[in-house]
């Protein structure tokens, strides 16, 4: 089934050249048929390739989804224009009135920041609140992680010296979990970051630690319940997108190491290897299946907290 996406929105184009099925609002108003009703709070830079990363995933599965992308609220994006923004997201407060069987919140380059310093972190901790009673399943990515553990669990963030950046082997410590299912027993997944979750941050939360390294630290967790799902990496992150970022860092001036494992005997003049793309999709197809879909309720008013939570 596809994703059904907003009329216009550029990922479109992309996507219909890469056979990915995907349904307009109009068309999609015509079928008689109640879709996961999935939100992206996208605090990314660079919004519409990431709009365009989520979908691509969120496309792998025969369930039907609709999408809402969501802005944070008295937050001005200096990389996408206005037009974009105003044509194609609601905003978080306009998100607060509203219910959703998954949530998607991404990462952002705020991660030496203290939280109190972020513009929106008011706004942002008001999504976490409602999230408790509003939304069926939530997943946390890069930054995202840093700030729900923060807001539910007061796990203080770990800003490491220089960037975790590259592909890093990871090993599934459970393997069996649901949300891993289908994986090695090894993987890879892309990481760029500036801050960490030790293993034993999670000591005192009761979230289930589900893949990691010691390189990588904590990197895929997750609620008991499955409510919460934790990613410290890029799953999403397209073949070329480390390698953008690496360029932009140079040409910034700083001092930023070339990403791990990423091109062909660390030579940024060669094509990059791509290791990740299968357990991208898997991923994704398995929170929508077994942690969204088959767990949430038909009606969305019947979410609630102490569904959630307890």
């Amino acid at each position: 089934m596809p994703v059904n996406v907003p009329d216009g929105l550029p990922a479109i184009e992309t996507l219909s050249k890469e056979n990915i099925f995907l349904m307009t609002e109009a068309r999609a108003r015509t079928q008689d048929i109640r879709p996961l009703e999935i939100a992206i709070v996208n605090l990314m830079p660079t919004k519409v390739d990431t709009e365009t990363q989520l979908i691509r995933l969120l496309s792998n599965s025969p369930l039907q989804v609709h999408l809402t992308l969501v802005s944070m609220s008295g937050h001005i994006s200096k990389n996408t224009s206005t037009a974009h923004m105003e044509a194609f997201y609601i905003s978080s407060d306009e998100a607060l009135g509203r219910r959703f069987d998954g949530l998607i919140l991404t990462g952002a380059p705020v991660e030496t920041l203290p939280f109190d310093k972020v513009d929106y972190w008011d706004k942002l901790s008001d999504l976490f609140e409602w999230s408790r009673s509003s939304v069926y399943s939530s997943l946390y990515i890069c930054w995202g992680v840093n700030a729900a553990l923060k807001y539910y669990y007061g796990v203080e963030k770990r800003v490491m010296p220089t960037k975790l950046s590259g592909v890093y082997e990871l090993s599934a410590y459970d393997p069996a979990s649901h949300l891993l299912r289908g994986f090695d027993e090894r993987f890879y997944m892309p990481q760029s970051r500036y801050a960490t979750v030790l293993h034993e941050d999670l000591a005192t939360t009761g979230l289930h630690l589900l893949a990691g390294s010691d390189e990588a630290g904590a990197v895929v967790f997750s609620h008991p319940k499955h409510r919460q799902v934790f990613v410290t990496g890029h799953l999403e992150y397209d073949l070329y997108t480390l390698d953008r970022e690496y360029r932009r860092d140079l040409e910034a001036g700083l001092d930023i190491a070339i990403p791990c494992n990423y091109y062909p005997d660390d030579d940024p003049s060669k094509r990059p290897v791509g290791r990740w793309r299968t357990y991208a999709h898997q991923f994704f197809s398995n929170w929508l299946n077994h942690y969204v879909y088959q767990e949430t309720p038909f009606d969305l008013n019947d979410i609630s907290s102490e569904m959630v939570y307890n």
